[in-house]
């Protein structure tokens, strides 16, 4: 007997899928070996806030998933045999379920759908100073403290206040492992989520870099004194099984890849590769880290250490500022050192401001004239953000005292703290400050109020990049990604307030790249993630600060002021504390 086999001539093509979940949504795209972005999708995902609590469902989250997977793939026209690997992103969010991974209520209201914290939420500001107060020896590993933003905080909240939700929860997850846990039934968790917002100590498995240690390493790095300490001591039970018994560098292959059922829902193959995750941040700076310009590869072609002068800006609803060296750099307020938590073998630093796309949105969506605005935008059909752009042009065209656009903001200073300093003073509680209010409501004045808003973003910006160098790092090259870095005005102000050229990917789904870059790890199409990340990083558009003096002479005295905008806080809180004791 015969058989004949029948060749394919067009061989399929081997495709990485990067997914990506947001505060707002739940995005998918498909990459080819060049990281070129070959189609991409996102479903909204839905949000709850109540004060300081902001609370989302896994399973609205994972319905997203699938709903944006398969519509990227459609739109894409790719099919499930061309998916070879596949890799999860998201914002790091706390993730409660019990032994059948049912959901879990994290919410006062008893909801049994709202069963994560969502990574803003500030519920536990009271429990991280608590924390904090100990001083123990994992705090230097965080830049001196937890953030309410970390797990600890939420965790110790939930302890506290839900006790009937504490003792049913048999998982406790950071989002993007439970994705990856949710599609392979794999509950190994990423260096990347577990050291940087868990407190687990990375470099405890600095001697295990080998592919075969590092498949599935058991957690050597949870201090259990901290636990004890602060009161959670019986997350140490069961080898820590509740918050992760195994954890794996990033990109590593999970269990056998997608079980038939994730597969049937997300459209896929069953055994598709999936590499371990990485929180959407740390994602977005492994899509661009080594993305190079012309003059960059001339100059820099021979020195293995260009990323230890860079740092990624993930800028979305908050931005990240994300910063690698090799040797370990305790910097006061800012997160890190983390052992490698984003690129394998390198110390990663972790600065970062808690609301800059949401501030944006804040200021524009509260000013009296934003109706108008929108209205005005859909009509042109440009964005906000492009209409406002616009309109600061125009005034910098008929204002003949304003030499450059950002001179029109000469007696307006905003501090951007609206949710906070993350970094570098690492003060929950500090406070939004808005400086040169008149009875003005027009749309030129909200033009004005959103440039000053932008330079108050920027200004903080540098104040982390400086504060990072003073304390080791060499900074010189930023890197953007993310929805904000779509923004030219946005770039052009943080190039020239930072003093550092900026560089564009290629690709502007970078965090869509880095998730899958994991996939492509995964599916043993690069024999490291670094070596990933070199051939599928691309550089696009360089932005260069001004070269015009006044405008650096400019910014330098705006940046005194916005510095003396947070004293003068300081100085008021007293004040008040005082004559209130």
């Amino acid at each position: 007997m015969t058989t004949t086999v029948e060749l394919n001539p067009f061989p399929s093509r081997s495709v990485f899928l990067g997914v990506d979940v947001g505060t707002g949504s739940a995005r998918a795209g498909l990459f080819d070996e060049r990281g070129k972005l070959l189609g991409s999708s996102s479903s909204p995902i839905q949000i709850w806030k109540d004060g300081d609590c902001v609370e989302q469902s896994s399973t609205d989250i994972w319905h997203a998933v699938c709903a944006a997977v398969k519509s990227a793939c459609s739109l894409a026209n790719v099919s499930d045999v061309e998916v070879k690997g596949i890799g999860f992103a998201a914002t790091c969010s706390l993730v409660a379920v019990d032994a059948e991974g049912s959901p879990v209520t994290v919410s006062w209201s008893g909801d049994s759908r709202r069963n994560i914290i969502v990574w803003m939420d500030h519920r536990a500001v009271k429990q991280a100073e608590r924390i904090n107060s100990f001083n123990s020896p994992v705090l230097q590993y965080c830049g001196g403290g937890v953030s309410p933003e970390m797990e600890p905080p939420k965790l110790l909240w939930v302890k506290e206040n839900l006790q009937e939700s504490w003792s049913m929860v048999y998982k406790w997850m950071d989002l993007s492992d439970w994705l990856s846990y949710r599609a392979t039934g794999d509950d190994t968790r990423s260096l990347c989520t577990t050291v940087c917002k868990w407190t687990y100590l990375g470099h405890a498995h600095m001697q295990q870099m080998t592919e075969k240690a590092s498949r599935d390493m058991e957690a050597c790095g949870w201090d259990d004194e901290f636990w004890e300490e602060i009161g959670l001591g019986d997350l140490v039970d069961g080898h820590h099984s509740k918050i992760g018994r195994s954890v794996a560098f990033p990109g590593h292959p999970l269990g056998n890849g997608l079980t038939a059922t994730a597969a049937k829902e997300l459209g896929l193959l069953a055994g598709t590769p999936v590499g371990t995750s990485l929180i959407d941040a740390h994602a977005g700076g492994v899509g661009v880290m080594e993305s190079k310009s012309d003059s960059d590869s001339l100059k820099k072609e021979s020195d293995e250490d260009t990323l230890c002068t860079r740092m990624v800006l993930v800028c979305g609803t908050s931005t990240c500022h994300m910063a690698v060296s090799r040797e370990k750099l305790f910097i006061p307020g800012v997160w890190g050192p983390f052992w490698s938590a984003m690129v394998p073998e390198y110390w990663l630093t972790e600065g970062g401001q808690s609301a800059t796309g949401a501030l944006l949105d804040h200021i524009i969506e509260n000013h009296v004239a934003s109706p108008r605005l929108a209205n005005q935008a859909a009509s042109q059909k440009v964005s906000v953000f492009q209409l406002l752009n616009n309109i600061l042009k125009s005034m910098a065209q008929e204002d003949t005292s304003s030499p450059f656009v950002a001179a029109l903001t000469s007696e307006m200073h905003i501090l951007p703290d609206f949710h906070g300093n993350r970094s570098p003073v690492a003060d929950p509680n500090s406070k939004g400050v808005v400086f040169g209010m008149t009875l003005d409501t027009s749309e030129k004045q909200l033009a004005l109020l959103y440039l000053a808003t932008v330079q108050g973003i920027a200004y903080g910006t540098r104040h982390i990049v400086e504060h990072c160098n003073a304390h080791g790092h060499k900074i010189d090259t930023l890197l953007a990604c993310g929805g904000l870095s779509k923004n030219p005005l946005f770039i052009q102000e943080h190039a020239d307030i930072v003093g550092c050229p900026i560089i564009l990917p290629r690709e502007s789904e970078s965090v869509l790249l880095g998730a899958a870059i994991l996939g492509a790890v995964a599916a043993k199409s690069y024999p490291s993630l670094h070596d990933a990340m070199k051939a599928l990083n691309a550089a696009g558009q360089v932005v260069h600060p001004s070269s015009d003096p006044k405008v650096k002479k400019y910014h330098d005295a705006k940046y005194r002021i916005f510095r003396d905008l947070y004293e003068q806080q300081l100085s008021h809180r007293s004040i008040i504390s005082q004559a209130l004791s």
